[in-house]
Parts: structure tokens; sequence; C-alpha cells
């Protein structure tokens, strides 16, 4: 992203500045994470490299080549999963193929090799609804991933789900990207899910957000998510990346409430201050 700018017009019919001369970059087969205060831009960012919003100023590019529409070698994992609630889980990770003209034969042949990469062998013939959260989630990630995308585009794909559930699949996630090893573009609001996860971190301001700061995460891999996050190089980096962040969460949270919030400590994140 090059000196991207994007505003979105009011109801009052003025412009809202929500990105403000963009700059970052995601190398090939790298994992970066995009954190910021509410409300900056993060998801607006994801949409613009995917093609369905365009910038108003600033480029994007995909491979050297311009984002000009919705390209194949890009994959989205949304907040809410995206599945087909009237096809079983089989149906719906074979849907990618389908679309592109694969045969049934071929199409249901390797959904049925992500099915058993995301651990949810025995249950093709289930419908969503009878699948828990975080099964729905794997099911969304096999749906993706069965593309091989070049780029994958992540926002906020664990939200909703509990502690315990949340770390399985972030282990998961690292597993299914080790296969294909995408460019990852991943939003969230969970500090330590980044630096878990993540080759970089790219820290926005509060809006219209720029990149205040990148963190390289030097965190060896392979890596564990649950046990990394123990080290002394992760708190050290937590504590780093938060004293870049909390400024930011402070502004932003001072424009929607009129007052300063307390202080909070590094290391610790109210969860409703960040998305």
């Amino acid at each position: 992203m090059n000196g991207v700018c994007k505003s979105f017009s009011t109801p009052h019919g003025g412009n809202h500045d929500v990105l403000s001369d963009i700059d970052f970059s995601v190398r090939a087969g790298e994992f970066t994470a995009v954190v910021g205060p509410t409300g900056c831009g993060k998801s607006t960012t994801l949409s613009l490299i995917a093609g369905t919003d365009r910038p108003d100023s600033g480029e994007v590019r995909i491979g050297g080549r311009p984002v000009d529409g919705i390209g194949k070698d890009v994959g989205f994992v949304f907040q809410r999963d995206a599945v087909f609630p009237w096809k079983t889980v089989i149906a719906n990770v074979a849907a990618g193929p389908r679309f592109r003209g694969a045969s049934r034969g071929q199409a249901h042949a390797a959904a049925a090799e992500w099915i058993r990469r995301v651990g949810l062998a025995g249950f093709e013939r289930y419908h969503p609804h009878q699948l828990s959260g975080g099964m729905r989630k794997r099911v969304a990630l096999a749906q993706t991933m069965i593309t091989e995308p070049r780029v994958l585009l992540m926002d906020e794909p664990f939200s909703g789900l509990d502690v315990q559930t949340r770390r399985i699949m972030s282990d998961e996630l690292l597993s299914l990207w080790d296969l294909t090893r995408p460019s990852v573009v991943f939003v969230t609001h969970d500090l330590e899910e980044a630096i878990s996860l993540a080759d970089k971190v790219v820290v926005l301001t509060a809006g219209p957000a720029t990149v205040k700061e990148e963190f390289q995460i030097d965190l060896p891999r392979p890596r564990d998510p649950r046990e990394i996050r123990h080290t002394p190089a992760f708190v050290k980096l937590h504590e780093r990346i938060w004293q870049a962040l909390r400024d930011e969460v402070e502004v932003a949270y001072s424009r929607g409430a009129g007052a300063r919030p307390e202080p909070v400590t590094a290391g610790t994140l109210a969860p409703e201050s960040v998305v």
C-alpha cells in the first residue's frame, strides 16, 4: 500500500477520512498482523487489498500489479463465517473449486483432504447449524485455504470464540498457513494474538489512520502460540508494542467518550478498547 487515502460520505453530506497516506508492505509468505484503536480503518484496509473497494488516492499492489477488482489470488476470512447454511460441510469447502470450474469429483476430493486437515473428518455431511462456533471457523478456514490464495486476509476471524477455542484455532491457523505459506494480513484486537502469530505487527494510529510503527517479531518458528506467550522475549515485545498502541487507544477513546480513560498497565488490554 503506497500513499493510500480513503474517505466516506457522512449522513450530513460531509466526508469522513478513514485512511491517510497509508504505507506498508507484506513480503511473500510473511504473516503480518495489523492492530489499532476502534474505528481506525483496519477493516477498510483489508477491503482495499481485497479489491472490494478502491482508494481515493494512492495505490494498492499485489505481486507488482495494481489491485483493480477482486482477484482470484486473494482469500478472505471474515469476522462472521461466510459458510452457506443450506450446504453440507463438504459442499461448503468444495464451493470455491466448483466456482472455478472443477468437476464435482475433483472438488469433493480436494475438500475431503482440507476437511481432514482442519480436524473435521467425519463431519462432511453435517450442516453449519449442527456445528459449534469453533467447528464453523474450521469450515471457513478450509473453505478459504482450499483455493491456495497467494494473499490471505483475515478480519478478526476468531472473535466471538471462547479463550480456549481461540487459542486452539491460533495453533491450527499456523499449521495451515505453513502448508502453502500465503502472505497474510491479519486484523485483530488482541495484541497477544498478534504477537504470537505474526512475523510483523503494524500499529495504526487513531483515525484517520496512518502507520505509526512496524515491529518485527523475531520469535522462532515453528511456534506454539500458547507457550510462546510466557517467554521473556514475548513479554518485552508486548511491552514495546503496547507503548506505541496505548496512546492511540486513549485518543480514540477520548473522541468517543469525551474524556480520557483510566491508565491501563502495559500487558493489559481492555477488550472493549481495541478492535
